[in-house]
């Protein structure tokens, strides 16, 4: 008999203890609750490193939502913190980046003709910026499955563009250079000025791309629901994720609804068992990765204690508050039954004085 394979605990220890770690991306689909997870990553480890920044890339920027509080493209120190700071970044051109007209009517041109490329640039000019603040890690709480995954390309993306650049050099240089004097662009918009301003931007997204194939200094954390459609999008960013070569150990799966209310209820009881079936397709594919599973909650996580509650998942597995089939779970839901029927009486008796008065 094959000896049973062991299960990594399901929490994200793993990331907390890695002290080389640099940055932690966080990903996965729409409306799954990566806002949420990047916050409480980045809680977490402020507790155990010098200091944390938190970027938001979603241009929908739930960031602010979460902590309640305003941020902007300039690090912002979080309410109640000393060493935990965060960004909200729009993934596009912003204007100031591109002071000269010439030049920004010939990037925008550029941005055009090779789709995503406004957002290698920006996402450049971020990680200029960011290098040259001294954090201990970096968390990115990043926009949806498809943008997530355009943002690694960005390299070869810039690549295509240089190419596009040297190519109509080639062919329109005199021409080129001529234009420019007659429409009194003057030195200023020169090509090497071009070439220099998209060359020094490819350099930074490939250094940072050097690092973000370490292990050692990187790594992503996929967040999804026991649904179909969420396991298929992980297995999609997986596979990206392989052929990056980029880093990924950890899964959170959230809204996980656990057998835990006293009192039965149909609908709660076939959503249990049809997560339950996604929940082992998710430990079957992924027996080598820290699965951490968060319980769907009663309301919204928002501000920074309801988070710091929330964060106790992450780094001890969620136990529910009743275990089926023993003596407390079944005294429990007598007393529950019990209160339900008290209520539904004098209800009742509420209802028959009333048609009684009329």
């Amino acid at each position: 008999m094959a000896a049973e394979v062991e299960v990594l605990e399901g929490t994200v220890r793993n990331i907390l203890e890695q002290e080389t770690l640099k940055w932690v991306f966080v990903g996965g689909k729409g409306g799954v609750g990566k806002t949420t997870c990047s916050s409480i990553l980045s809680i977490l480890l402020a507790q155990v490193r010098q200091s944390v920044l938190v970027i938001s890339t979603d241009p929908a920027h739930n960031l602010s939502d979460a902590f309640q509080q305003r941020f902007t493209k300039i690090p912002t120190l979080v309410h109640g913190f000393s060493n935990l700071y965060a960004m909200e970044v729009d993934p596009k051109v912003e204007e100031d980046n591109l002071s000269d007209e010439g030049l920004e009517g010939f990037l925008s041109e550029l941005t055009n003709a090779i789709p995503g490329v406004d957002e290698a640039m920006s996402f450049a000019e971020m990680l200029k910026l960011v290098q040259t603040m001294d954090y201990s890690v970096i968390v990115f709480d990043t926009a949806p499955t498809g943008h997530t995954l355009r943002l690694l390309q960005f390299p070869s993306t810039l690549e295509k563009g240089l190419e596009k650049v040297m190519a109509l050099k080639n062919r329109f240089g005199g021409l080129f250079s001529q234009a420019t004097r007659l429409f009194g662009l003057g030195e200023e918009f020169n090509e090497d000025a071009m070439l220099g301003k998209l060359e020094g931007m490819k350099d930074v997204i490939e250094q940072v791309n050097r690092q973000f194939k370490d292990p050692d200094l990187t790594t992503f954390v996929c967040v999804c629901i026991p649904e179909f459609l969420s396991l298929y999008e992980t297995e999609r960013l997986v596979q990206e994720l392989t052929k990056f070569e980029i880093d990924a150990h950890n899964i959170i799966i959230n809204q996980v609804l656990f057998d835990e209310e006293a009192v039965e209820s149909k609908l709660l009881k076939e959503r249990i068992k049809m997560q339950q079936k996604y929940i082992d397709q998710f430990y079957l594919l992924y027996d080598d990765f820290h699965i951490t599973k968060l319980p769907l909650l009663p309301g919204e996580v928002c501000g920074v204690e309801a988070l710091r509650t929330l964060s106790q998942h992450f780094v001890t597995p969620y136990k529910p508050s009743l275990t089926r089939g023993t003596v407390e779970e079944v005294q429990q839901r007598i007393t529950t039954l019990r209160l339900q029927l008290e209520e539904a009486e004098l209800e009742l008796e509420r209802l028959q004085k009333g048609k009684e008065e009329a």
